[in-house]
Order: C-alpha cells, then sequence, then structure tokens
C-alpha cells in the first residue's frame, strides 16, 4: 500500500506535464487531416469538403516542390557537416591553450551569439553583409566588385550556412571540450614518454578518444535533415532568393499563412513530418549500433 502512494504521487507530479502535452502537442495532430481535405475556415476542419490525396499530388505536380526540397536538402545537409567539422576543430584547438583565464575569455565570446535570437543576428548581418557594409567596403578595398550577399542565389546559401556555424560552433564545442576532458591523462604520458610531438598525441591519442562521441552527433544529426532552419532564412530571405533560399518550413508559412491555401501547406507539412519520423528513427539505430547509445 506504501508503494502504491509513492506511486500515486510521482504520477500525479506528472499529471501537469502530461496536461500541457495533450493539449499543444497530441491534439493538434488532428489537424494533419486538413492535408486531406479542401480547407475552408468558415467550416471548419471537420464540415469542409474531402478531397483524397489531390493536394498531395499537386504538391508534387507544382515547380516549386522540386527546388523546395532539394533547397532543404542541400542547405540542411550542408549546416550539418559544417556544424560538425568547426565544433570539433574549435574544441581541440581551445583545448591546446593553456593560459586558464584566456580559454575561458575566448570560451565566453564565443558562446555569446547562440543565445542571441534571429531577429537580432539577422539585423547585424543585413549591415555588416549589405552593399555598403563593413564586408564590400572590405572588397572594394582590394579592388573587387561588390557582392550582393543576400540577392545573389549563389551566395545566399553560404551566408545562412556560415551565419548558422558562427551562432552556434561555440556552444555545440561543449560537448567536444567535455569528452577531450574525460581523456584519461596516463595516455598523454605515456606518449610523452615514447617520445611523440603534440600531433602524434593529437592522431593518435585524443581522436580516437572523442571518436565515440563524435559518430555519436553524427548520427543523431541525421534527424535534421529536413530542417534547414525556418526562424534564420524568414529573417534573412526575400524574394530574390527564393529559387536558393526557400525551403519546406518558409514555403509552408507563405503557401498556409501568406497566401491561405492551407491544404497544400498541410501536405507539405505533413509529408515533412513523415520523412522527418523516419530519419529520426534510422539516426537512433545508428546511434544504438555504432555509438551504443539508447534512450530505453
Amino acid at each position: 500500500m506504501r508503494n502504491w502512494n509513492v506511486q500515486w504521487n510521482y504520477h500525479a507530479m506528472l499529471l501537469p506535464g502530461m496536461a500541457i502535452l495533450a493539449v499543444f502537442s497530441f491534439y493538434p495532430m488532428f489537424g494533419a487531416v486538413i492535408a486531406f481535405k479542401k480547407f475552408l475556415p468558415a467550416k471548419g476542419i471537420w464540415g469542409s469538403p474531402w478531397v483524397g490525396l489531390d493536394n498531395i499530388l499537386f504538391m508534387f505536380q507544382i515547380s516549386d516542390s522540386k527546388i523546395i526540397f532539394f533547397n532543404t536538402i542541400y542547405i540542411a545537409v550542408m549546416k550539418i557537416i559544417a556544424g560538425l567539422i568547426v565544433p570539433i576543430l574549435f574544441a581541440l584547438l581551445l583545448n591546446e591553450i593553456r593560459n586558464r583565464y584566456l580559454k575561458r575569455w575566448v570560451q565566453t565570446i564565443v558562446y555569446l551569439p547562440h543565445f542571441m535570437s534571429w531577429v537580432l543576428l539577422s539585423v547585424i548581418l543585413l549591415n555588416l553583409l549589405s552593399l555598403k557594409g563593413i564586408v564590400n567596403q572590405v572588397i572594394a578595398f582590394f579592388g573587387f566588385e561588390p557582392i550582393l550577399f543576400f540577392g545573389s542565389n549563389t551566395w545566399f546559401p553560404l551566408v545562412l550556412v556560415g551565419s548558422d556555424v558562427w551562432k552556434d560552433f561555440g556552444f555545440s564545442a561543449i560537448v567536444y571540450l567535455a569528452a577531450l576532458t574525460a581523456i584519461n591523462p596516463a595516455l598523454y604520458e605515456a606518449a610523452d614518454i615514447d617520445g611523440a610531438t603534440r600531433w602524434d598525441k593529437l592522431v593518435h591519442v585524443t581522436l580516437p578518444s572523442i571518436t565515440p562521441t563524435i559518430v555519436l552527433l553524427t548520427t543523431l544529426s541525421l534527424g535534421n535533415v529536413l530542417n534547414a532552419g525556418f526562424e534564420q532564412i524568414l529573417n534573412m530571405y526575400n524574394p530574390l532568393v527564393y529559387a536558393s533560399g526557400d525551403v519546406i518550413d518558409t514555403y509552408v508559412y507563405r503557401v498556409g499563412l501568406v497566401q491561405m491555401q492551407y491544404g497544400i501547406a498541410s501536405a507539405v507539412g505533413l509529408m515533412k513530418s513523415l520523412v522527418s519520423f523516419v530519419l529520426i528513427v534510422m539516426s537512433y539505430l545508428l546511434a544504438a549500433r555504432y555509438a551504443n547509445y539508447r534512450i530505453f
């Protein structure tokens, strides 16, 4: 009886959180049925007529669909690759700094952008990379033509990837720094006795020791292949770069909320959710297989 009372107390503590989860996460999922209807706001979700798979079929027929899916995968994959390589390199370099105060100062500086919203950072980037911004002034100083970073379909994806890495690489490096501090110092002492250089210790001690962490984060990042960064792109893109910057999330926003084509937008969002679910399951299976990572 006593065990039951203890368990009941724990379940009672979960009730508020489960209620919020049910109201704001589970119940809205029924709205996915709009993807199979010609949604009319006046009639509501259940009163609107069914159209079956027409919205989904139309999604694959429009010319924008291929561009949108390509942009989403291209930008997301580039962000994943750069977001893995740069934090690892930064953590390795920062780990070599022996001055404790300098190390903390560098860490603090590179962490700051992570805690700023894309609304603020986009304004900063728009001013830095504008035609009269400091970056183009430096380019003009060396005799080159100014670059229209936010109006060029060639440069805009690179701006997205570069700014995303700049914002988060310091914060992402925390995991690798933690992995580096967990390395047994005896391994480095043994390498010193064998006459290993700093490069030898990096290749034969440091990198093999943090490889499980790298593999784990790489496999888990596969679930974000279709997440190219809605907030970032929404604050930075414009009609000139729709061809290279429009992704699934921004397209759903423009078509669904701005143009009020709710059925098509829901179909695109539903397709993304299904593919993302499959990718997340695959990423956790790979993480369990190669990094021995399990949730349950």
